[in-house]
């Protein structure tokens, strides 16, 4: 049976940076395992093309429960199975948060994790368009670019939120996030720029790298409380690969808990009840889901506004603001222009016109990840509990009347079409309140199911180390504790760096094997 010095499952976000940074040492092996296929699919390239991965057959695919505040709605939840994971399915917008989201882990008991802490991190990753400067960085792997040729009407919403007094912002992951202005995004040459694009592909033959596609992990291989492999099921033959190190879990907010609960490392009631044995009770696991909620605001437009580039994403410009007076914390608004017709609750539509997404950036619902069954191949059951809070309904309320106000400015008299959603009937905040729990959706950030800290419900520490048992570190936006005030691919790409090097930092425990030869196993 081969040993690698390390197994990462998962090749997405994070999974492809700490496979990077771990195998620059060419006498450390790494094997990393991926559940979908190549990135060979040609839409992944198109920028614009976007919205038509979601739900094909590179996405996951899940869906929520019956969410009780949404008239029991299932909510649809991609996740990327591909090289690059959700990277190379999601909308491209390269935005780190705010730099309030990370001082408050740190608060929460997780030293390391402040502002100051994690910028190098971010920087590291980063080839700026833009160049270098106190923010960003020119050497890094991940392209990120300004908007090629934007539409005209992208800088209208721009021109009209300054007009309603809000601040031009040229940058927002630099000095400040508040105000309106042009996402960057992660694209090269015309093309996405995936974590599998920047950091794998680059380095696939490398020959301390084994990388394996349609690798399903079934479960996690333990001698007591120490982690010293994986099972793995590819093309319906089962496989173990042996660890000499550290398996990092690096499969997303969904299928890390799941696979955490298969292999025993959970709630121990919930597993007696599944007759799984327990390794560790760590009722935490999958505990703590969050993500961003989104309504949408859409007109008819009197002329096409998109430009002839098919390399921007769907989304180009932004608006960071607070929907109350508490100007000392981080922007609980972002409105997302986009110049193109969305219907809800999010799907292209071939008809002219623009649209607005209202995203909450702190929402107050609170979830879960269980297992669904004991079989690795189904689905695990995800609740949302999105709108739980009265405050967010007001606040999503509060976004769609100030995007209409946005839309109904002279910058947009040239554009304007009618209102398909809400609709020019839907005008009292009840009414509103009601097209928002028929109608919304998600921004495809889920985070927080193995949340770090050192309270009961923690999954992992400071370090990323699941609490309770040896040689297993949890890498992805699982991690988070609480939501980010933006997007969740570059800090989830900073969450690979930091861990890549925490990583390196405790060692090895045990002297190197015989690199095994890089292979790349296509289906």
């Amino acid at each position: 049976m081969t040993h690698y010095d390390y197994i990462v499952i998962g090749a997405g976000s994070a999974g492809c940076v700490v496979a990077n940074r771990l195998t620059e040492d060419p006498t450390t092996t790494v094997l990393l395992l991926e559940a979908g296929n190549p990135d060979t699919k040609p839409e992944i390239q198109i920028p614009l093309e976007c919205t038509h991965l979601l739900g094909s057959e590179i996405d996951w695919g899940y869906f929520s429960e019956p969410e009780p505040y949404l008239n029991d709605r299932k909510i649809f939840c991609p996740r990327g199975k591909v090289l690059g994971g959700s990277s190379s399915i999601n909308f491209l917008l390269y935005t780190r948060g705010n730099h309030r989201d990370y001082d408050h882990w740190q608060s929460l008991g997780n030293p390391g994790w402040s502002y100051q802490d994690v910028l190098p991190y971010f920087k590291k990753s980063e080839n700026q368009q833009r160049g270098r400067s106190e923010y960003h960085e020119v050497d890094g792997e991940l392209s990120v670019t300004d908007v090629i040729s934007p539409a005209v009407a992208s800088q209208r919403f721009i021109d009209a939120a300054i007009a309603l007094g809000y601040p031009h912002n040229p940058d927002f992951n630099g000095m400040q996030q508040e105000g309106a202005g042009h996402f960057q995004m992660t694209i090269k040459d015309g093309k996405r720029h995936s974590a599998a694009a920047a950091f794998l592909l680059p380095i696939l033959q490398r020959p301390n790298l084994t990388t394996t596609t349609g690798a399903l992990v079934t479960r996690l291989l333990f001698e007591g409380t120490r982690t010293i492999g994986v099972e793995y099921v590819q093309e319906g033959t089962l496989h173990q690969a042996k660890v000499n190190s550290e398996v990092i879990l690096s499969a997303g907010a969904f299928d890390s808990p799941k696979l955490l609960m298969l292999s025993g490392i959970g709630d121990a009631a919930q597993l007696q009840a599944m007759e799984i044995p327990i390794v560790v009770d760590l009722p935490g696991v999958g505990q703590n889901l969050q993500d961003h909620i989104l309504a949408l605001v859409v007109y008819k437009a009197t002329q096409d506004l998109r430009t002839a580039s098919t390399s921007n994403g769907i989304a180009e410009a932004g608006l960071f603001v607070h929907s109350g007076d508490n100007l000392d914390a981080a922007p609980d608004l972002e409105l997302i222009f986009g110049p193109i017709l969305l219907s809800p609750p999010g799907s292209p539509n071939s008809s002219l016109g623009f649209t607005g997404l209202i995203t909450l950036t702190h929402p107050q619902n609170i979830g879960n990840v269980s297992l669904r069954a004991r079989d690795p191949k189904d689905a695990p059951t995800i609740r949302l509990n999105y709108l739980q809070s009265q405050s967010d309904v007001q606040k999503l309320v509060d976004g769609i009347k100030l995007m209409r106000q946005l839309f109904q400015s002279n910058a947009f008299d040239e554009f304007r079409g009618e209102e398909i959603a809400p609709g020019a009937d839907i005008q009292s905040d009840e009414a509103l309140k009601a097209y928002i729990r028929g109608n919304c959706s998600t921004v495809y950030h889920p985070i927080g199911t193995c949340k770090m800290g050192t309270d009961s419900m923690a999954v992992v520490d400071p370090e990323l180390r699941v609490h309770g048992v040896e040689g297993l570190r949890v890498v992805d936006a699982s991690i988070m504790p609480t939501l980010i005030t933006g997007h969740t691919n570059a800090p989830t790409i900073m969450i690979g760096e930091k861990a890549a090097d925490l990583i390196k930092a405790a060692g090895r425990v045990s002297k190197p094997v015989a690199s095994a030869m890089a292979t790349l196993i296509q289906h």
